[in-house]
């Protein structure tokens, strides 16, 4: 994945990235898997996990700072986004089935064993979808038809646990460790390494698994489908205990004399995620809320438990739930349907009927007569105000049983009322209160059986928990008594409407959006096609609030589902700093106690074994293995690459770039300004100085007004710092960009706003911008805790390049220590903070270097001219501050950042462009293959790291290697070391060859939608990529051979002898390394 998109990211936005009114798929998650695919966490969300997938080819070209909206901490993805709800399916070559093929459906779907249980055409994502029924096994089918070329299946499972040993979670990463009909060891690298997918993973949560695929190619895509298939029903695992023991846990013993540890990627990812606050709250309140049935236990299983568990559960766990009696199955796309049931077949008909659809029925939790109040430690530094690192969460279970959609759809909406924006009353009162730094809880969550509701602060003071309690009844309260203003109850239904009708799912398949929001009742058994409809639902509301009045739809819900309801568990979180040393004294003892039980033989084969795992895990499969996994071919891949037709012109002396693409009558826009003219001391105010333009007010709108209007105006719009190096020049790239988008109707209010965001808000409101730094502070130390690797990433740029420079100080280690510091400033000396944000905007704001990116059908752009003409007339002509050179870069020494945690982050990284090297697209192929294949093996498998991955930005020199939930430290930096001998020693046939290309090209060719396409073309051509150039590095990327891989060697090696070394791991292993090489780390404490 675009690892800059993943790292270095603080985006300001108004509404865009706010909160979904009804949970999606894309809602607030655990992210208990991978970095790249992790979602924001909300204290009470359901939790759930990913597979760990790198994907280094997507190099992003830029360095985009991001800060979620969302006062709870983030992680990767912008928390719950609007348009998973309805995806309306656009395709650039629309491939519809014959009205033959359809007519006759439903004899072919009795003659391959399906009844036809139900058949409807949803308007709101225009598709017909059919649900079957295959009459053997009663495993059920929604076929879904429609012109979307991004084709979607999914497979998925109830599978509720009885304990947290992680029983399904250790499951969903073994059965794709080979099956009957591709018997590698893991297919699901051979199809990350070769295949055309636009998403390819596995998803845990607490009471279902989810296997999703997805492609654009069709042939593709029923690969990817039997490999699936074949790997749930068929898996290697149940038979094989190493696959058990490398996916799950085992014990590790390298020598007789030494001693003995857990290993096992699940065992150590679960550490990973019990190292963090917001986890452990999450996972608290969750398992409280629900004390008597599934939902009581974890998952993803708790690393005290993970080592409780057997072969033999784990095999009967499969026998009992992965049976087609208890699937649901998704097909989704513009391919043939027959095809869709006549594959299905040939799985479903190998199985008779089974009991597991009633053994696997999750039964409600009943609600409480009376509250519960629960206390729980968190590791925490030491050193530090502690008493101010409480955190305190008000939980609600808000029925016994499932709502209905009206009621549901109102909470959804009452929920971003309440939550949704800044401006939005329960979530603006909170943070003002000065009582906490930022919000926890994510609101309403209807993912599981039963609703929650969940809010709270981090960073509070122990005296003032019962304040915070108090506080956020008191609000409710308040709000159930006077209702909401109508502003603001225009502003959610515009913003919620907008992104109904918008359905942008960015890079997220809209079919597996639509899958996931359909599995939410299906998989209770309720209606597959409900969740899909909006229209009548929305139609029903606004009408019922134009003839009641808001408050009386929205206060009895409120009173009925949260204030009178004694279903609450309040959950106090307090900093322990002996916790994580305790944690691993505890486990320590526990392994001593296994090393005293055991003979002299007992260890001899215990470290036997342990060498007979690693030579199994660092073997490769055999040649005709390898071939077994379906792949495309080199004349399936298109020769040139995706052209996004762009048109420069030039608007009052600004140049303007137009894509005329279909867009659904919405308009895009981006706004360009060059930050060279900014002081360099001032860079870590920028973020702060993004964010105020959105949530400060003017002179004659407070922030709350301006937020609404801009809620009611447009779908939102967003300011953000953007740098990246340009390859074969030292200046770098650095730009702040507002991004903005609005119904073509709206395009005057569109930029309108956007002027009055630039040009009118006031830097006057010391307290806001007070919350804004200790949001951003909290924000930080949660990435420093669960993201380490990205904190790793962006040291290590910033001790290589100056554009690393400038990303660090606006969101890395760096831009923590100033946030500390400003934090005691903002009392201080809030005149010159305030004149600092203004000399910001002074520096910035000129026509001279600024740019304009449209992306609308050509009529919505040509009468967009005359506003944007209007726009940039306002503007000033020139900054009246000089350029300046951002030529700083960190000091290189190696560098240890240690945090409280269980598992480590290691990064390494050197510029090959130094020792003269010149890029070729081969590079990509090279770079994809080693992540794939070396690190994989050695830092994931063998080493037991949740990943291992690595990234060569074309664009500085820069190739890194990083790890992920890492147990080890100095092992992982010498397979780093050892990439260009395995380069060196490189055999590959041209199957394997060529799987490695095509991955490439399907990584360069990563499916976009309209707004991505130009918004990648705008960031191509700030930073000088020609389509030429394109072209050039697609062939280069084609034809790479052998040859290539072994001259890289020789590049790579200069990240063995001349890298720098970051690493985010715990005191102990930071300790034990200097202690084995001498002095090895600087070491800084990051929190």
């Amino acid at each position: 994945m675009e690892r800059a998109f993943l790292l270095r990211s603080i985006s300001c936005s108004s509404v865009a990235c706010s909160r979904f009114f009804i949970r999606s798929s894309q809602r607030t998650v655990h992210p208990a898997s991978a970095a790249f695919c992790t979602k924001p966490f909300s204290s009470s969300a359901p939790l759930k996990r990913h597979r760990f997938v790198q994907n280094p080819g997507r190099r992003s070209v830029l360095r985009r700072q991001w800060r979620s909206v969302s006062s709870s901490p983030s992680s990767l993805h912008p928390k719950r986004s609007f348009p998973s709800v309805s995806p309306r399916a656009i395709s650039t070559s629309p491939k519809q089935a014959s009205q033959d093929a359809v007519g006759s459906q439903d004899n072919i779907a009795d003659k391959l064993g399906f009844e036809q249980v139900s058949e409807q055409f949803i308007t709101e994502c225009k598709s017909k979808v059919v649900l079957y029924k295959h009459k053997k096994t009663g495993a059920e089918v929604m076929s879904v038809l429609n012109d979307d070329e991004n084709k979607v299946f999914g497979i998925v499972f109830r599978t509720p646990p009885k304990d947290s040993t992680g029983i399904p979670h250790i499951l969903e990463h073994s059965v794709l460790c080979g099956s009957r009909k591709y018997p590698l060891k893991e297919p699901f690298v051979e199809l990350l390494k070769g295949s055309l997918n636009t998403f390819l993973n596995a998803f845990t949560y607490p009471d279902r698994t989810c296997y999703p695929v997805a492609s654009t190619n069709t042939k593709d895509f029923y690969n990817l489908v039997d490999v699936y298939l074949d790997a749930v029903f068929f898996p290697k695992c149940v038979e094989d205990f190493q696959t058990f023991q490398q996916e799950g846990w085992h014990y590790e013993l390298n020598n007789p004399s030494e001693d003995i540890s857990f290993k096992g990627v699940v065992f150590n990812e679960m550490k990973g995620v019990y190292s963090q606050p917001d986890n452990i709250l999450g996972r608290t309140a969750q398992q409280a809320l629900f004390p008597d049935n599934t939902y009581g236990v974890d998952s993803g299983g708790d690393p005290q438990d993970i080592p409780k568990l057997t072969f033999d559960e784990f095999k009967e766990f499969h026998r009992k739930y992965y049976h087609p009696s208890n699937a649901k199955i998704w097909f989704y796309g513009d391919d043939d349907p027959n095809e869709r049931l006549r594959i299905l077949s040939e799985y479903l008909d190998l199985f008779d009927e089974s009991s597991a659809p009633k053994e696997s029925r999750v039964e409600p939790q009943k609600l409480f007569p009376e509250p519960v109040r629960i206390v729980e430690k968190y590791p925490a530094s030491e050193g530090g105000d502690l008493a101010k690192k409480h955190m305190v969460c008000l939980n609600w279970l808000l029925s016994e049983k499932p709502l209905d959609l009206e009621t549901e759809l109102t909470l959804g909406f009452l929920d971003h009322l309440m939550l949704g924006t800044p401006a939005s009353p329960l979530r603006r009162i909170l943070l003002e209160s000065g009582l906490g730094d930022a919000i926890v809880g994510g609101g309403i969550e209807d993912e599981l059986l039963q609703p929650q509701f969940s809010i709270g602060l981090k960073g509070v003071s122990a005296n003032d928990i019962q304040k915070v309690e108090e506080l956020i009844t008191g609000t409710l309260k308040k709000l159930s008594e006077e209702g909401f203003d109508s502003d603001a109850v225009e502003a959610s239904m515009n913003t919620i409407e907008f992104s109904l009708r918008e359905n942008n799912t960015g890079s997220f398949p809209r079919g597996l959006s639509l899958m996931l929001r359909s599995i939410g009742k299906w998989i209770y058994d309720m209606d597959p096609f409900e969740p899909l409809k909006y229209e009548q639902p929305l139609k029903a509301l606004k009408a019922r609030i134009a003839e009641e009045g808001s408050k009386a739809v929205f206060s009895p819900l409120i009173k009925k589902f949260i204030l009178d309801n004694s279903h609450r568990v309040t959950i106090e979180m307090q900093p322990d700093p002996e916790k994580a040393s305790r944690d691993e004294a505890a486990e320590k003892e526990i392994l001593e106690k296994v090393r005293k039980s055991m003979t002299e033989e007992d260890l001899a084969e215990l470290a036997r074994a342990t060498q007979e795992l690693r030579l199994k895990q660092e073997t490769p499969d055999p040649p005709e293995a390898l071939r077994s996994v379906p792949s495309l071919s080199l004349s399936d891949i298109p020769k040139k690459p995706t052209q996004v037709p762009t048109e420069v012109g030039e608007i009052s002396g600004v140049k303007v770039l137009k894509h005329d693409l279909f867009t659904n009558d919405v308009l895009y826009s981006e706004v360009v300004f060059n930050m060279s003219s900014l002081k360099q001391d001032l860079l870590p105010l920028v973020p702060l100085f993004c964010q105020s333009l959105l949530e400060m007010g003017t002179r004659d709108l407070s922030f709350v007004q301006l937020n609404q209007l801009i809620g009611r105006k447009t779908g939102g719009i967003s300011v953000y710092p953007l740098t990246s190096s340009i390859r074969g020049k030292e200046d770098p790239c650095s730009h702040i960009i507002v991004r903005g988008k609005a119904m073509a109707g709206r395009t005057e209010d569109l930029f309108n706003l956007m002027n009055v965001i630039l040009q009118e808000v006031q830097f006057t409101d010391q307290q806001r911008f007070k919350q804004f730094v200790s949001q951003s502070k909290a924000r930080m130390e949660n990435r420093l805790r669960g993201s380490g690797h990205g904190i790793a990433a962006a040291r290590l740029d910033a001790k290589l390049n100056s554009a690393g420079w400038i990303s660090e100080q606006m969101g890395g280690v760096s831009y923590l220590e100033f946030l500390k510091d400003l934090e005691k400033k903002v009392d201080q000396d809030w005149d010159g903070i305030s004149s600092s944000l203004e000399e910001i905007r002074r520096s910035l704001l000129s026509r001279n270097g600024c740019l304009i990116n449209m992306t609308a059908e050509g009529k919505n752009l040509t009468n967009s001219e005359k506003f944007l003409t209007k726009f940039l007339d306002l503007l000033p002509s020139i900054s009246s501050f000089e350029p300046t050179t951002f030529s700083t870069r960190l000091s290189s020494e190696n560098e240890a950042i240690v945090v409280p945690t269980q598992v480590n982050y290691v990064g390494k990284a050197a510029n090959v462009y130094e020792t003269g090297y010149e890029l070729k697209g081969s590079a990509y192929v090279i770079s994809k293959y080693i992540s794939n294949t070396w690190l994989w093996d050695r830092v994931r498998v063998s080493g037991g790291a949740y990943g291992g991955f690595c990234d060569f930005d074309t664009h500085s020199g820069v190739f890194s290697f990083l790890s992920y939930r890492d147990p080890n430290l100095l092992k992982t930096l010498d397979v780093y070391d050892g990439t260009g001998d395995f380069l060196r020693e490189l055999e590959m046939d041209d199957d394997t060859l060529t799987k490695a290309i095509i991955g490439t090209i399907g990584d360069v060719d990563s499916y976009q939608l309209p707004d991505a396409k130009g918004y990648s073309s705008l960031l191509r051509y700030l930073l000088g990529v020609t389509e030429e150039e394109r072209q050039r590095r697609r062939e280069e990327i084609l034809s790479t051979s052998l040859k290539d891989f072994k001259e890289f060697a020789d590049a790579i090696d200069a990240v063995k002898d001349k890298g720098v070394v970051v690493a985010v791991a715990s005191r102990d292993d930071v300790h034990a390394a200097n202690n084995k090489r001498s002095s090895f780390f600087q070491v800084k404490y990051g929190l």
